[in-house]
């Protein structure tokens, strides 16, 4: 039984459901006719039901795929303009009691070394962390109640924000955490996070069971309702993903795009984030035992169908991917990217010999903060530090409001400039400053209100005289 506004994970990501939209995928995609209505459709902006979203990934025609590119571009550009929001993971511990067989936290992984960061090791690695340039932090750790108990994870977020190294501040701390009750939720809440983020690995629930053999992830129900406990709690935004590879990507795609349709149906609105990472090696773990691994080509045409589904959604790519992958699919409908990351518990104050590996997964786009930030801006991007719209209040349904009516960018595109030139006052190199310098420029003519423009301007001069944390 497919309900979209149940409560019950296996009615609202309904097994026969997502096997009966494969079967019309398949069936139609030879359909040209209504792929390129689909296509055409899409420029609306309103989105796809996750049965249209599936027929175009099945689209095996060169030129209908380059005409969906576009439009995924199309889309992007008119939400997102050309802003890319930076992040930083921060690993606050490896001690896990799962059994997930992708991951080497699992609990039997001999191998790897177990570390948990004090609280005054969390400081000197947000100290780090500031010292970059980051404002924005997403927290990583392994699930042990003993080890990792939610009082140390609300410990850690007020030790984060409390922090002030020089004119370094953390804006924004989204917690990446298991599933947990309503409860612990609203603790989070309090405790200010920004977004919730889980990952439900695989929505294929025997796939999922088989997966995740031992400890409370096992749970699939658990895990996949978890998201509407923490809305319930009071979270505005959440994230959600899919580890792709770990079951077939066009299954998982569905069940994505069907948990987002179930989140603005039964809670009022969306995820505020979708995260896009594919299965990659570590520490006891290879991709060679994992035969539903994508290749690039897939990957990218993943990317621009989320994007059209979904065009209101924020994307976000990781440091698993090379800089080649990144740009392909910068855009096609990424919005966030971390820069400068280290997936290791500690990696941020000092590098970790090989034989104490402590990671989650291995880095492929190992460069520095400063030269992501440089790379960007000679693709045209305007890489962002902004976290405005939390601390404003716009989020959940009233940021979803903004954007569907495009009034955000009238916020977003000034405090984008204004917090890159903290970042090029503070702490980029000199060729990365005159680059920044002028992209500013260039982007501050472009701010179509006059009144906002006149304020965006007198800020960065506020800024460059040394002042902080202007916003709109």
């Amino acid at each position: 039984m497919y309900d979209v506004k149940s409560k019950k994970a296996t009615e609202f990501i309904s097994h026969e459901e997502i096997l009966s939209t494969l079967d019309y995928a398949e069936k139609n995609k030879g359909n040209r006719e209504l792929i390129e209505d689909l296509i055409e459709r899409a420029r609306d902006c309103k989105g796809l039901s996750h049965r249209e979203a599936a027929l175009l990934l099945e689209c095996d025609q060169p030129d209908l795929i380059e005409k969906m590119y576009k439009v995924a571009k199309e889309i992007k550009e008119k939400f997102y303009g050309n802003r890319i929001v930076m992040f930083a993971p921060l690993y606050l511990s490896n001690y896990c009691i799962n059994g997930c067989v992708y991951c080497p936290y699992h609990a039997k992984n001999k191998h790897i070394a177990r570390k948990k960061l004090t609280q005054e090791e969390i400081r000197a690695e947000v100290i780090a962390l500031q010292d970059m340039g980051h404002k924005r932090l997403a927290l990583e750790t392994g699930e042990d109640p003993k080890n990792n108990p939610i009082e140390y994870v609300l410990e850690s977020i007020k030790t984060i924000y409390s922090i002030k190294h020089k004119n370094g501040a953390i804006r924004r701390v989204n917690v990446n955490i298991a599933a947990t009750t309503v409860e612990n939720y609203r603790k989070l809440k309090e405790a200010g996070i920004g977004t919730y983020i889980l990952f439900q690995e695989t929505y294929h629930k025997e796939n999922y069971e088989a997966l995740h053999p031992t400890g409370p992830k096992s749970d699939y129900a658990y895990h996949t309702e978890a998201m509407d406990r923490a809305m319930e709690a009071g979270i505005d935004d959440v994230g959600c993903g899919v580890l792709f590879g770990l079951n077939t990507y066009r299954y998982d795609l569905v069940g994505l795009l069907m948990h987002a349709e179930h989140l603005e149906a039964a809670m009022g609105v969306g995820p505020h984030t979708i995260s896009v990472p594919r299965i990659c090696p570590a520490d006891d773990i290879s991709t060679d035992d994992f035969e539903n691994a994508i290749d690039d080509e897939t990957f990218q045409k993943i990317v621009a169908v989320i994007r059209i589904a979904v065009p209101y959604t924020g994307m976000i790519i990781s440091t698993r991917e090379s800089k080649a992958c990144r740009e392909k699919v910068l855009d096609l409908g990424i919005s966030q990217i971390s820069g400068g990351s280290r997936t290791s518990v500690g990696g941020y104050v000092e590098e970790e010999p090989e034989e104490e590996n402590s990671a989650q997964f291995d880095v492929s786009d190992r460069r520095s903060l400063d030269q992501v930030v440089n790379w960007l801006l000679e693709l045209g991007y305007i890489p962002s530090f902004c976290t405005a719209c939390y601390r404003e209040g716009r989020t959940g349904d009233r940021f979803m409001s903004l954007v569907k009516s495009g009034q955000i960018a009238n916020c977003c595109q000034p405090n984008a400039l204004m917090t890159l030139k903290e970042y090029l006052e503070d702490y980029a190199s000199l060729d990365t400053r005159a680059k920044g310098e002028k992209v500013i420029q260039e982007e501050l003519a472009k701010i179509p209100r006059d009144k906002t423009r006149e304020i965006a301007t007198k800020n960065l001069k506020e800024i460059e005289a040394g002042k902080r944390d202007f916003r709109f």
